[in-house]
């Protein structure tokens, strides 16, 4: 069994198909072929059915999948560690966060680690927190700053706490303020407000409507599935309001009304993750350890 043959399985297996796999490993596609038949042929079954045309998975292959990706995912990491070079003068960080932390939270950070290590590659993968643990998983990223608490089964993660982080309500000043004007506000009097929320995937709507939900009502969405950056714009133009970071409220500039929540209110942790079956390459090392030694505001520790 050869590592080209499973990264060309794995190719098939997402493309559910023989030409676009080939373009996308940039071979031809009768070698492709080929060195899928001869893998098939070692592990003595097929891997894929081709009745008609239609590419599916059978048994075997679903089973090989998780395990060829692990594999081709070891091994980047073993080839990228050996790589590096002393005083990381090269390397890369495939860094997975939420979208309210890539423009609250990271800047700064990644702007010092650059500086000191201008050779090491960033490579951000934006997402919901559990898409990001998804990637994790299957080795697609080295680290990823998610919020807690892991999805239920959860992989096999290791997660340090990073900072707790308040929520707030935002609103166009345009509008009635939310609540009748009240400061802090109630998650009650989100009952009589229609909201802007998240696409499914991202952690801040399970929260919001999570407490919604705890406070005795169903949240009403005047617009739903948006980015955070959307949400933003759609707050701006007077479509509803939205529970978001507080951090977020802060840095997104004029033509926001924020309302904190009155107590316990509503927030979040954020935690620093990597598999824990496999040790982080050294330049995503050396960014974990500046992000542990961080303090941030204007959220809080936990």
């Amino acid at each position: 069994m050869q590592f080209q043959q499973l990264r060309y399985f794995v190719a098939v297996a997402e493309t559910r198909h023989f030409t676009r796999a080939a373009e996308r490993m940039h071979v031809a596609q009768p070698s492709l072929s080929q060195q899928i038949r001869a893998l098939e042929r070692e592990l003595g079954t097929d891997l894929f059915s081709r009745a008609r045309g239609n590419i599916t998975l059978t048994d075997a292959g679903q089973t090989l999948l998780p395990l060829a990706r692990r594999i081709l995912a070891d091994t980047d990491t073993a080839r990228q560690e050996v790589a590096e070079v002393a005083q990381l003068r090269r390397g890369r960080v495939r860094l997975g966060a939420t979208p309210s932390l890539c423009t609250g939270l990271l800047p700064d950070v990644l702007r010092a680690f650059h500086d000191l290590h201008p050779g090491i590659r960033l490579l951000i993968n934006e997402g919901g927190s559990h898409d990001l643990v998804r990637h994790l998983a299957r080795g697609a990223l080295d680290l990823a700053l998610i919020a807690l608490p892991l999805p239920s089964p959860a992989p096999a993660l290791s997660a340090v706490p990073l900072l707790r982080e308040d929520l707030v309500v935002v609103s166009a000043p345009q509008v009635p303020a939310p609540g009748g004007g009240a400061t802090p506000l109630e998650i009650s009097a989100l009952a009589g407000e229609r909201l802007v929320m998240f696409r499914h995937g991202y952690d801040l709507r399970e929260l919001t409507v999570t407490a919604c939900r705890a406070a005795g009502f169903e949240p009403d969405f005047a617009v739903e599935g948006g980015e955070l950056d959307a949400v933003l714009g759609f707050v701006r133009a007077g479509l509803g309001v939205a529970v978001v970071p507080h951090m977020v409220a802060t840095r997104a500039g004029h033509g926001l009304r924020v309302t904190p929540l009155a107590e316990p209110g509503l927030h979040r942790t954020i935690a620093l993750a990597h598999r824990s079956d496999v040790a982080p390459p050294r330049a995503a090392r050396e960014l974990q350890r500046m992000l542990l030694a961080t303090e941030f505001t204007p959220v809080r520790r936990g």
